[in-house]
């Protein structure tokens, strides 16, 4: 993987991780609700769930791109199509129905094993990091060298960048909770990132893979 394509990597997991989401929903209630001790239990759901999602995406990925590379590169431009769908999804999305949300996803106890549980199936559920996974690890897989080393650097970067932001976000839940949930900012969000992703979406479409 080249610097530039390693820097995109890390912008793309930036935006993806950092926007507000059913992961971000989870945490900010249980942290509300519990303290941002019990939250991180809610984060580490959240990280298993996407390496299971990493290890499903790259077990069959490995022998596709490495048996064809038209294969490889069909998968390649349905990836950076769909992350321009995302976006454009996330640019016209009218905002999040925060109440409803909030109670769908609300534990009935404050029980650490529980709460794990169901983040982690808050993240196996999650159409954007299903999306992320499995739309752009081919385009920052070099099929020419192992693959295993390259999934663990870019699971584990995706990893460590949703726990940060989780825990950001757990650790400012009773002071800025009002201002991040407010329907007009949630929007503001979602259209900055949307554009990012459209953006994205294009350069990958138009770059190298190796």
């Amino acid at each position: 993987m080249t610097i530039q394509s390693w820097f995109m990597y890390l912008m793309l997991v930036l935006v993806a991780t950092a926007t507000p989401g059913p992961a971000v929903l989870f945490i900010i209630t249980n942290s509300t609700l519990y303290g941002w001790r019990r939250a991180v239990f809610a984060a580490l759901g959240n990280i298993v769930g996407l390496l299971c999602l990493g290890i499903i995406a790259v077990t069959g990925l490995g022998a596709i791109l490495e048996t064809s590379e038209t294969v490889f590169n069909v998968i390649k431009y349905a990836g950076a199509a769909y992350l321009v769908y995302l976006g454009i999804k996330l640019y016209l999305q009218k905002g999040l129905d925060v109440n409803a949300m909030q109670y769908q996803l609300m534990p009935v106890n404050a029980s650490a094993f529980k709460i794990f549980f169901q983040a982690l199936g808050v993240a196996l559920s999650n159409p954007k990091a299903i999306v992320f996974l499995t739309a752009l690890f081919p385009q920052f897989l070099n099929i020419n060298i192992p693959l295993l080393p390259q999934f663990l650097r870019l699971i584990a970067t995706l990893m460590i960048f949703s726990f940060s932001f989780l825990m950001l976000y757990a650790l400012l839940a009773h002071t800025v909770k009002n201002w991040l949930i407010k329907p007009d900012r949630v929007k503001t969000v979602s259209r900055a990132s949307g554009a990012i992703f459209i953006g994205f979406g294009v350069l990958l479409a138009a770059s190298s893979n190796k």
